[in-house]
């Protein structure tokens, strides 16, 4: 279930990376909720008609996670079809197979007609005026902001995009923007790097798709650790529900603050009024500066949203998790939530895409959207 949710939502359809962490949400939402709606043991997400007689657990989770993806990536509908009934081929038939089946199929129309008119492709556009400090495309692309309407979406556990508030971005003249300022550009540059090689190498090994990254290291866990359906249903539900919530609030920070990137102020230095700073009109960052204003990183505060819900899981000290990265080809081992925050926010750094400010924040409002999510969504029953 979890390959075919990597394949559909990334690989064959493309999806930006913060906008598919939308889509793992509504699966592992749904799945969520055909399995306890068999199971019980905690509260749905979504109410579900009560089951009578003996279902199918397995047969519920992969119905609802088929009718998910199949209404919202129908171009994949034949492959999808096919891993369906390789799942289904594996449960023995009978009654409780097909009343399996049926729950699926309520949970997934549940949370397809809750998300309906959520905001998703709204017509939304940044519109800022160049000033220092706005943010502007950036090279080599130039690109206008991809998917500003997530930042509008409806949130899956969130009261609203903007639950949180932000301290916002330092302004460009004080003295904490400058030691930002000259962080990024000596660890951050294309050429004339300070950095180790070590550190670069760790810069590439974190520009994978950090959602696919976490949902994985996920699924390991769950099978090292035995969990059962029904506690593997909702450690899914929580990272991912999680990781949406804190890049939709994300998102709205960065419509909201529109902040420039290292790129642009490091090669406008000379604007921005600030005597510490000084101009360099050809640096570059390590890669391409990706679409979308700094201020917060969306990496940190998915990044924060996933070692929050790791935390609870497993304990913030005691993570044992393994991590691989498709651009290294690697895989790196954690111990500690703390360990993964900090070496997540430098990589992002060291790559020259955010000042430190962005990371700090967002790594902070992912952490407080995990909070939220496992102290008001998939509950323990009479809790």
């Amino acid at each position: 279930m979890e390959r075919d949710r990597r394949r559909t939502i990334y690989t064959e359809n493309a999806s930006p990376v913060p906008v598919g962490s939308l889509y793992f949400g509504f699966v592992s939402l749904a799945v969520y909720d055909a399995v306890v709606a068999i199971e019980g043991r905690y509260q749905p997400y979504l109410k579900q008609p009560k089951v009578r007689g003996k279902a199918s657990s397995e047969a519920a989770a992969a119905t609802a996670a088929y009718d998910v993806l199949r209404y919202y990536f129908p171009a994949s509908a034949a492959n999808l079809a096919t891993d369906y009934a390789a799942s289904l081929g594996s449960i023995a038939d009978g009654r409780a197979k097909v009343r399996g089946t049926e729950v699926g199929r309520h949970a997934a129309a549940n949370l397809i007609r809750a998300r309906q008119n959520d905001g998703r492709g709204a017509n939304i556009q940044l519109t800022v005026t160049p000033a220092p400090g706005v943010w502007r495309p950036t090279p080599d692309a130039f690109a206008p902001m991809l998917a500003p309407w997530l930042g509008f979406v409806v949130p899956l556990a969130l009261r609203s995009p903007t639950q949180f508030r932000l301290p916002g971005p330092d302004p460009i003249t004080s003295k904490a923007y400058a030691r930002d300022f000259a962080e990024v550009k000596a660890k951050g540059a294309l050429v004339g790097s300070t950095r180790t090689a070590f550190q670069t190498e760790t810069a590439l090994f974190w520009n994978a798709n950090a959602v696919l990254q976490y949902e994985t290291a996920l699924r390991d866990q769950v099978t090292a650790r035995g969990m059962d359906i029904v506690t593997s249903a909702r450690a899914f539900a929580l990272l991912s529900t999680s990781i949406a919530d804190a890049l939709i609030a994300c998102w709205r920070s960065k419509y909201d603050y529109a902040y420039w990137r290292p790129i642009t102020a490091i090669r406008l230095a000379d604007t921005d009024r600030n005597p510490a700073t000084k101009a360099d009109p050809t640096w570059m960052s390590l890669l391409q500066t990706p679409p979308y204003p700094d201020y917060v990183s969306g990496h940190a505060s998915g990044t924060g949203a996933a070692t929050g819900v790791f935390s609870y899981l497993f304990s913030a000290r005691s993570l044992d998790l393994d991590i691989s990265s498709s651009v290294t080809m690697t895989t790196r081992h954690y111990d500690s939530a703390a360990a993964l925050d900090a070496e997540t926010m430098n990589a992002r750094i060291w790559l020259g895409f955010h000042f430190r400010k962005a990371m700090t924040d967002a790594s902070r409002l992912g952490h407080r959207t995990a909070t939220w999510t496992i102290n008001h969504e998939f509950r323990p029953l009479h809790s």
